[in-house]
């Protein structure tokens, strides 16, 4: 089962805790866009795939708003580039 995402809405990025250790994806929410601005995975939690789950969330929660995703983040514009089939909008 994937790890489950929270919003942490007041820090505006997405994060993940596994055993203590957060991973996150900030971001910026304005009126005609959601801007995926960084994602940070410690190093004890690489190799999980985790910066993709959190992709995939920033991503679903565009879509839910209906916002175009823009990813300044270089991992997140990788990601897509990888998976040309998830429209970033």
């Amino acid at each position: 089962m994937p790890p489950s995402v929270a919003d942490n809405v007041a820090a505006s990025r997405l994060e993940l805790t596994i055993d203590d250790q957060t991973a996150f994806l900030a971001y910026e929410r304005t009126p005609r866009s959601f801007v995926i601005v960084h994602t940070e995975v410690p190093p004890a939690l690489r190799g999980r795939h985790l910066g993709d789950v959190l992709v995939k969330a920033a991503l679903a929660r565009a879509h839910a708003e209906g916002l175009p995703v823009v990813a300044v983040c270089p991992f997140a514009r990788a990601y897509l580039r990888r998976h040309p089939d998830l429209d970033a909008g």
